[in-house]
């Protein structure tokens, strides 16, 4: 697989070569050298509401595919592991519960909710048992508020992700944000999942694509700002302060008709910000020309569901659903190769090809 190259001069560069969206080789490289290295959401607390809780559950189902353990021990600790036992392989636990203890159901093998082997039948002359190989792999989890991150390599700082956005919000009382199954969404799509991402990071499109939206929102004043080296924000603000964010002296968008934020972290995560609450998008990859994008809605002021650019945004997914599987369709074409970018809209899609290039190339 060729290197490959984004320049770092937008006004000079060309997008990535069309096979990084239709080639299977390139699709299954993106699992270790992207997805398998980078931070990924899991949930919020409440998946391990009490002491006992054990919540066992696949990351990135059919495409990382790892079966992990969420569990809250007996003195109110959070742990993440591996939800595969040390002696055969067993999954050990096959559902949500509350335990007092792990075991495995095929052999026995006992671990404490931390993941510490604690025994094993008909092991007496087994020899350097137990070790620390015995034990349930821990995993780093990044804890933001209520909300849950991980990272299968454990390689990456969590702030390089995750710094400029927790700071530009630190405002919010996020505390208070409840999650709402029934505003929550899966959205199966048939593109790859770089180019429903590549889709987000650009509000170029929303004259074109997004009436409603764009009737919300002032595209003249629409900013994009990167954060490096893995996030970046696109600022909608408003054209009148009606449904706008009440931006306390402290914010530094105080004095701006802001109707949203929407914060992007490479690869795969979208945390937008209404007035109403949250919205965190997650694309999953499930196979080079599909991608399936989970909603999850947190409310802070229901009274502002609805409203302004928080508003009818499973019209505006159906909008975009179509317009990135038409272009899944149209790169495959043999007269594509790659594109070029706008200087002034595309700065957002122009730093995340430069990130994919950066992992794709160690």
């Amino acid at each position: 697989m060729p290197d490959y190259f984004v320049d770092p001069n937008i006004a000079k560069a060309k997008t990535l070569n069309a096979d990084f969206y239709t080639s299977t080789i390139v699709f299954e490289k993106c699992r270790e050298k992207i997805f398998a290295q980078s931070w990924q959401f899991i949930g919020n607390t409440d998946l391990v509401k009490e002491n006992g809780d054990v919540y066992p559950f696949t990351l990135l189902e059919n495409y990382l595919d790892e079966p992990l353990l969420l569990t809250r021990d007996k003195s109110g600790a959070v742990h993440l592991m591996s939800n595969v036992c040390t002696h055969r392989g067993n999954l050990v636990a096959d559902k949500a519960c509350k335990l007092s203890n792990l075991r495995c159901r095929y052999h026995g093998r006992m671990f404490n909710l931390d993941g510490r082997f604690v025994s094993m039948p008909e092991f007496k002359e087994v020899e350097n048992f137990p070790c620390d190989d015995d034990n349930l792999p821990k995993l780093e989890t990044f804890k933001w508020s209520k909300w849950l991150f991980a990272s299968l390599g454990n390689k990456y700082s969590k702030e390089l992700f995750f710094r400029d956005m927790i700071e530009r919000v630190s405002w919010m009382p996020l505390d208070e944000f409840k999650f709402d199954p029934q505003l929550s969404r899966v959205f199966n799509v048939k593109a790859n999942w770089a180019l429903y991402c590549e889709n987000y990071l650009e509000g170029f499109h929303i004259p074109f694509v997004h009436a409603g939206l764009n009737a919300v929102i002032d595209f003249g004043e629409y900013a994009t700002e990167l954060f490096f080296p893995y996030s970046s924000l696109q600022l909608g603000l408003a054209k009148s302060a009606a449904d706008c964010f009440e931006l306390p002296v402290s914010s530094p968008d105080h004095g701006k008709n802001v109707a949203a934020y929407y914060f992007w972290v490479f690869p795969n995560m979208m945390f937008n910000f209404y007035p109403w609450g949250l919205s965190v998008n997650v694309v999953e990859p499930v196979s080079v020309g599909e991608c399936r994008v989970k909603f999850f809605s947190y409310v802070w002021d229901a009274s502002r569901l609805n409203k302004g650019a928080g508003a009818g945004l499973d019209k505006v997914e159906q909008e975009d659903e179509e317009i990135v599987e038409n272009v899944q369709r149209g790169v495959r074409s043999r007269f594509y190769k790659h594109g070029r970018y706008s200087v002034t809209r595309e700065q957002g899609t122009h730093h995340f090809h430069r990130i994919l290039a950066e992992f794709m190339n160690k």
